[in-house]
Formats: structure tokens, C-alpha cells, sequence
């Protein structure tokens, strides 16, 4: 029988930089919707789920998801892992994705690399917990921010849940699995290694570094540059991540647009979540 998989958007209006920037418009549709859909596409996902919170401000985007059919579950607003663990087990997942809601040029297939690559299997199982696309530093990305897909196993996420007791750990979900790793460099694709904590991580990687084109939604500069780009594909959302590469590269003054926002890291910490 073939592992359930479930891909996990986490989303709420409330972000620090552009609040409510969830619901935002982008080419006719909020974006929200944008990454639900690309999301939805991906061969290797079984279902797609949006997890918001249970904070009043997020009652609009309840209300959204449940007006357009979206699959939506409500939880602990700082508590984003019980969030994701919560929704897993409801939806009865064998393999959670992570995907995060200001991510509206997310692809499908790199979703289902990243899923693929997790379900390879070793000798006797599974060879990897853990797989991801981006790791924070020391190790350097080589994707565009913005395109950032995480998978594990369910079984290690609900250990997670169990065990997990720092806020970063809870308000980013899986950096439990791979804080401290050392990985080794496999191939030019892939590195990989077993964490402190005994979780097999696997990094992919993509041959030429796009790691510093900045594809996320923080900002008023970031919403801007992606209005632009879904402008340049009249509002098609089926376009892959390298059209958006060979799009940015023939108009290189798309991506001076919001050149200069500094990327958040796993120690930005929501300081409501520590009171």
C-alpha cells in the first residue's frame, strides 16, 4: 500500500511584516489560494489541507477557505508543530509535506522530488526521516527562497510533538529533526547524515545556486515583485519555477524590486509565543 500523503500549508494573518498578507490579491486570486492550487498539483500528494489558527484574525481566512472548498483545519496559533501534528493525524498521513503560505510560485514537481526522495527505501526501510530542499545555515541553499519544500515521516513528527520543548522548535516545526546535523555531500544533488537526536536528514540540492533570488512574500516589495511576475503570465498559476528563472534573467530588474529585504532566520521567534 502506497504511504498517504499530505501536504500541510500553514498560514495566518498576522505576519510581523505584511499583515494579512495571506488574503492578498495576486493576479485575481489571494495568494493563499495561488499556493493552494500549485500545491494541489503536485503527483506525489494525496490531499492538500490548510492549517490556520484559531485566533479571531484568522476567522476571514476560514471563512475563505470554506467559501472556495479548501480543506482547512484551525489550531495553536505559536504552537505551529501541534498544528501540524494535529492536522496530520486527523487527515490520517503516512508523510507530511510543509509548505508555507507565502510561497506562491511553490512547484509541484519539486514537492514531489522532495517526497520521492523520502520514500526511497534502504535495505530494510525507509533510508531517510527527514528531506528538505533548504536547510538554514551552515548549510547554504541553492533553491530561491520562496521554494522551500520539507517532508517527513509521520511517525518522527509525532515524536516531535511529543518530545520538542524550545519555541523554535514548536513555531518551525521540524528544525528538531535537523539542528546540529552534519551532513555529508553525497553527490552534486544531495547531502545527508544522521542528526544528534538520531533522525536520518537528506538536503537536496540544485546544480547551479540560485540560493540569494529571493521568491517569498514578507513585504510590501516582495508582494509587489510577485504581482509582476504573475502579470508577465497573465495570471496563469500552471508556469514551473524555472520559467520564472528564465523570466527574471531576461528582466533582471524584476528582481531589484525587493533586492533589499533581509530573509528571517529559525532565531526570529514570535515574541507573543514566549509570554
Amino acid at each position: 500500500m502506497k504511504p498517504r500523503v499530505i501536504a500541510i500549508i500553514q498560514g495566518r494573518m498576522s505576519s510581523s511584516r505584511l499583515p494579512g498578507k495571506i488574503l492578498t490579491d495576486i493576479a485575481g486570486q489571494p495568494m493563499l489560494q495561488r499556493v493552494f492550487i500549485r500545491t494541489s498539483r503536485s503527483a506525489t500528494v494525496n490531499e492538500t489541507i490548510f492549517a490556520t489558527t484559531t485566533d479571531a484574525s484568522d476567522d476571514p481566512v476560514a471563512e475563505y477557505c470554506d467559501f472556495s472548498g479548501i480543506p482547512f483545519t484551525r489550531g495553536s496559533q505559536f504552537d505551529v508543530l501541534d498544528r501540524y501534528y494535529q492536522t496530520a493525524k486527523q487527515a490520517k498521513a503516512d508523510v507530511v509535506v510543509r509548505i508555507t503560505a507565502d510561497c506562491p510560485v511553490i512547484d509541484p514537481e519539486l514537492i514531489d522530488t522532495v517526497v520521492n526522495k523520502l520514500l526511497e527505501t534502504g535495505r530494510f526501510a525507509w533510508r531517510f526521516d527527514f528531506v528538505a530542499n533548504r536547510l538554514p545555515p551552515p548549510y547554504h541553499r541553492t533553491y530561491p527562497i520562496g521554494l522551500d519544500v520539507e517532508a517527513c515521516m509521520f511517525d518522527v513528527l509525532e515524536k516531535a510533538w511529543k518530545e520538542a520543548k524550545e519555541p523554535q522548535h514548536r513555531e518551525h516545526v521540524m528544525p528538531y529533526f535537523y539542528e546540529d546535523v552534519k551532513l555529508i555531500t553525497d553527490n552534486r544533488s544531495l547531502q545527508s547524515g544522521t542528526s544528534p537526536r538520531g533522525f536520518n536528514i537528506a538536503l537536496l540540492h540544485h546544480t547551479t545556486d540560485f540560493g540569494d533570488y529571493r521568491w517569498t512574500v514578507d513585504t510590501p516589495e516582495d508582494l509587489e515583485f510577485m504581482r509582476q511576475v504573475y502579470a508577465r503570465f497573465k495570471g496563469r498559476d500552471d508556469f514551473a519555477w524555472k520559467e520564472v528563472l528564465d523570466l527574471v534573467h531576461n528582466e533582471p530588474e524584476l528582481m531589484e524590486i525587493n533586492a533589499g529585504i533581509k530573509h528571517k532566520t529559525l532565531k526570529d521567534v514570535d515574541k507573543k509565543a514566549l509570554k
